[in-house]
Parts: C-alpha cells; structure tokens; sequence
C-alpha cells in the first residue's frame, strides 16, 4: 500500500491539441503531391461525420460537457432507473407473430423458459388470430408482462384486458395508439377513448395502457430527429386529450411506454435513447407532472429497416450492435428481430439466437451493470445535445402547426421522411452509408435459409415501410431472373501488381447485382478484345494502374470498340490514359464513391435486362 495516487498516464508526455493536429496532417497528407497539402482547416472537415439528418459528429472533442447529472432522477438522461445488476438489466421481451398457434406456444414457453422475462404480441391480420390470445398464452403464468400490437390496436387492447381480467392479474401494456394506427393506416386518429383504456390499466398494478410507437416512422425511414420530434408530439397529444377526458397529467404520465428503434449506428442510437428522456421530462415538468414519474420508459426494437434479406446471417452482427446499443443507452426492455426476419416468419433457430444475443450480452459481457457507460464521454454528450435541441425545434414547429394528428394528416411528416430517405438513398447509392453483405463484401450465390412466408396483408394507406437494403435485392433480383445471367468482362491488364486491387474493387462492386464476371489477364490490345466479343459481354470494364494505363489503356478500348463491344469503362479515371480522345472511346469511369446503384441499372439496360 502507498500513499500516493496511483497515475495511470504517469510517465507518458501531456499532448497538446497541436499534437494530434500534426499527427492527423502528417497521415493525411502522406501521399499528397506538394503544394497540394491540406491545412488542418480542411483535414478537419474530411474528418468530420455529418449524418443523414444533419448531425454533426467530430473527429476530436477538446470541451468538457459540463453537470452530468445521475441516473434515476431528472432530466433522466443518464436513465430513468437505475439498475442493480447483470441479471436483471433489462427486460428480455420475445416478440411473437407467427399465426400457427401451437408453433407459437410452444415458441413462447421456450422462450421464457429459456432467458426471456416478457412478451410482445402482434395479434390480428398477418400475425397471431385476435381470438387465439387465450389459446397461444396457455401454460404462461399470470404474472408475465404482455404487451400487444396489431393493425387494430383496440382489438388487441380488448383481448389482452379480457385475459388479465380472467386471470385475475395483469402486467405489460395495452398498445392503444391512436396516432400509430394511423399513421400506418392514413386514416383520421380517434383519441376519444383514451381514458377508457387508462382506467382498463389502472386496475393492475404492473400494466400501462398507451404506447408511443416510434418504429412505425423508423420502418418508413425517418431519421433520428424526427422520431424523437414525433415521439413528444405524440406523447403530448394524448397528455391533452386525456387531460380533457379528465386524467390529470400526473396520472397520464405513468401510462406512457416508448417504442423505440435501435439500429447498428451505436452512437446515434446510445445518444437517441438519452435525448429522448431528457425531452420527455422537459414534457413533464412543462404539464406540471412530478418529476418521478416523469422518467420516459423505453422498449428498444432492433430495426426492420436495418434487416438484409441476403446474406442474411450478417444481420447476427447487427443486432449484436443494436443491443449493445440499447443497453448501453439505457433502455429498460430489449426485443432482438430474429436474423431471418426479412425472409418470412423465423425459425425455431432464429428465434434462439435473438434470444442468446440479449442473454449473453447481459449475462456473460455484464453489458448492465453499469448505469449510462457513455455518461461523461464528450462524444455521446454533444451528439445527445444536439438530436435533443433539433428534435426539440422540430417538436415545437409541429405543435406551432397543429399537433402531430395535423402534421399526419396534411402529408408533413410524410414529406419530412421523404427528405430524408431521399438523402439516406444518395448515401446508400454511393456507399458512403454501406451495407456489409450487401452493397459492400456481398456474397455470391443463393443462401440456403429456409423460411415459411408471412401471412399475405391488404395494402395499408399511410407510411410504407422500407428496408435500406431493398435497393439493392432488386438489382440481384433483377439479374438473377435474366436469361442468359447478365456478365461484365473486366479486362486485367498488365501483371497482377498492376490489376489486382482495382480488379478486386470492380468485381466486388459488380457482385452487388450478382453479375457474372468473366475475365482475362494481359495480351495485345487484339487478344484482350477477342477474348471480351468470344465471351459475348457488352460491357467491358478495363482494370489496371495508372502505368499501364498510359501504355495502351486508349489502345485496348478502341480494339473492345472495334471487335463491337458495345461500352468500354476503366475502372479509375480517364485522365490516367493521357489521351486527349479518351472520351471518345472509354464510356465511363468505376471509382470509389459513384453511384453504384444507378451504374449497375444502366449496365442492365445495356444488356437488355427486363425490368
């Protein structure tokens, strides 16, 4: 033992912020040609993130964000509980959908059997009949919380309140809300009978009668800010229409469960689940509710929107991230989509697996028993300010335009989401927001995932949802149904030095849309273009480094021209050739940051593939 405090950076040197900015030029610049250095003014920007909905993350945070606060009490960001160990961090809740009512069962009581604390049921067209409730929960004890969803939330609510009420105990959520329902729906949101189903709820103590359902805005593609913006507008919708129906605010608030989405962007997630308590309790304290009650209970949902239908065992990886995150970022309830869920109804496999993520990452990685881990981290903290202050600005042009019902109902949130998807598709178009498996790394041939196909369902009027891979399995879906299979040529010139890593870049990039990619290695301009018009590709993609392209990058396009190739493109750039008509017979450029989607579409229109 000793006196003195232990230092654990004792004996390194103090770095300066000047430090770092010398290390990151001196990186950046590496290979930069002099007198083309960049300032530090300039790396800086190249370093900096902004996301798809316009938050700013830096590369290096030199500000301390000032009070932390703690969990457990107001404004709640750090947690609106506090947790007391590994075992019971959060609430490990199944999600069932599957209409097969002994498969279902019996899925249940294995679940909570094996790990899971509660359930989510989706009851009504597509999923779990409404009539079968009783049925699907037989063997289940009283006392496990049950929280319902569905087209028709009333329905679900009643069916659950029946169950309660013969069982003598209740716990979970009902899932009334209004303007979730429509939402999906493009209907007129009813919020008439609000307090009806507080006071159904009120009966038990472990029950909860309202949701606010923010997946349903996650599913369409809104960004961070708006689900956060439509999750207090929502919240303060129903704190005023019961407040009319005669529910006081401090009894309003403790119905209140979030619904939120968690994705495989940790940071975002993390600080989105925080922003969130933080403007909930602001709610609160504006309604005159007490602070206690005004902490904003979270279930975090791995998102469909981030599910791949190829390669699907990649989406193991994203849910992993996506739990970490939601634990991390304090949600009191976790439900983990099985890997196969893009594909049709999970398996008993699948269901085992999403069940283990949450398990181990509780019980084995002890992810729970630290409250708020990123609390302090300066990153976390400025990002979890700023999606507070946009949501917030967002939140109070909704309310200065009527309230989240008007906002639906005259296309705004709509149109909102629609700016957003429009920027997300530039990014996944180009892979600047890459999809492993997918649009980066995709893997070639069938995958031998077996599923049985979801229930059909009629169309619905309101926001459709979206999968950020959807883009890209109608390109594979486009050329898998072609005959014969669409082929590019890539044309490897030179040595293996010279065409390996732009061949390897280009035939990555082609194995998006599943193309065959027949292919030759050196020869005269003569014999690279007879071997391209023997393999019958109309399109010729010529790989090589900037050297070999000078020698006879021009010369071996205008023989693929000649032998009637109908386009010839280089992977890299025109420039590199140093010839002035290069334009002339090379019809494009394969680079790193293009738009990949609408290059593979063209290529298939080129080679007549139907749509």
């Amino acid at each position: 033992m000793t006196e003195a405090p232990l230092q654990l950076a004792g004996g390194f040197p103090i770095s300066t912020a000047e430090d770092w900015e010398t290390e990151v030029l001196k990186g950046l610049n590496r290979r930069r040609p002099a007198g083309k250095e960049l300032t530090i003014e300039q790396a800086m920007v190249r370093l900096r993130t902004v996301t798809a909905d316009q938050l700013t993350i830096e590369p290096l945070y030199t500000d301390h964000p000032g009070p932390l606060g703690y969990p457990g009490v107001a404004p709640f960001t750090r947690g609106a509980t506090v947790r007391s160990g590994a075992m019971d961090a959060w609430d490990v809740r199944a999600l069932h959908e599957d209409p097969d009512v002994a498969f279902t069962n019996a899925q249940i009581r294995a679940d909570l059997d094996r790990g899971a604390a509660s359930l989510w049921l989706r009851l009504g067209e597509g999923a779990i009949p409404t009539a079968a409730l009783a049925d699907i929960l037989a063997g289940v004890g009283a006392d496990t919380p049950i929280c319902v969803s569905g087209p028709d939330r009333r329905a679900a609510a009643a069916a659950l309140a029946a169950h309660w009420a013969g069982a003598g105990a209740g716990a979970g959520n009902l899932g009334i809300d209004p303007l979730g329902e429509a939402a999906v729906t493009g209907a007129a949101a009813d919020l008439s009978d609000l307090a009806r189903w507080v006071a159904e709820a009120e009966r038990w103590p472990g029950a909860r009668a309202l949701v606010v359902d923010t997946l349903v805005y996650d599913d369409a593609g809104a960004g961070d800010v708006e689900q956060l913006a439509y999750a207090a507008a929502t919240g303060v919708a129903y704190l005023r229409a019961l407040e009319e129906q005669g529910v006081a605010p401090e009894r309003a608030v403790r119905q209140f469960l979030f619904r939120v989405s968690a994705n495989a962007d940790e940071f975002a997630t993390i600080a989105r689940l925080r922003a969130l308590r933080r403007i909930w309790a602001r709610v609160a304290q504006v309604c005159g509710a007490p602070a206690a009650s005004a902490g904003a209970a979270q279930h975090a949902v791995t998102s469909w929107r981030m599910v791949t239908r190829d390669d699907p065992w990649v989406n193991l990886l994203r849910g992993t991230i996506a739990t970490f995150s939601a634990a991390v970022g304090g949600a009191e309830a976790i439900t983990v989509l099985p890997f196969d869920a893009a594909r049709g109804l999970p398996t008993d496999f699948s269901r085992r697996l999403a069940r283990n993520t949450q398990l181990i990452a509780a019980q084995e990685a002890n992810i729970g028993r630290v409250n708020d881990p990123a609390g302090g981290a300066w990153t976390f903290e400025r990002l979890t300010d700023q999606l507070a202050e946009k949501a917030w600005a967002l939140f109070q042009r909704l309310e200065a335009g009527g309230g989240m019902a008007a906002a639906l109902a005259s296309g705004q949130v709509a149109e909102q989401i629609a700016a957003v998807n429009a920027e997300r598709a530039k990014r996944l178009a180009t892979r600047r927001q890459p999809i492993t498996g997918v649009s980066m790394f995709p893997k070639d041939g069938a995958e031998s995932v077996e599923t049985r196909p979801r229930p059909a369902t009629a169309p619905t009027g309101g926001l459709a949802p979206i999968r950020d891979s959807a883009v890209f399995e109608a390109l594979r879906d486009r050329a898998a149904a072609a005959t014969p299979h669409p082929a590019v040529f890539l044309a490897r010139l030179g040595e293996q030095r010279d065409f390996g890593a732009r061949e390897t870049f280009t035939a990555a990039m082609l194995a998006v849309a599943g193309f065959d990619r027949p292919s030759c290695a050196g020869g005269s301009p003569d014999e690279v273009a007879a071997q391209a018009a023997a393999s019958g590709a109309r399109l010729v993609i010529m790989c090589s480094s900037a050297k070999v392209y000078a020698e006879q990058g021009c010369a071996v396009a205008t023989a693929l021209k000649a032998a009637g190739v109908g386009q010839v493109w280089i992977a890299g750039r025109r420039a590199e050739t140093g010839c002035e008509h290069a334009a002339e017979v090379i019809d494009g450029e394969v680079f790193d940051g293009m738009d990949v989607v609408e290059f593979l579409d063209r290529a298939m229109d080129l080679m007549g593939v139907a749509k």
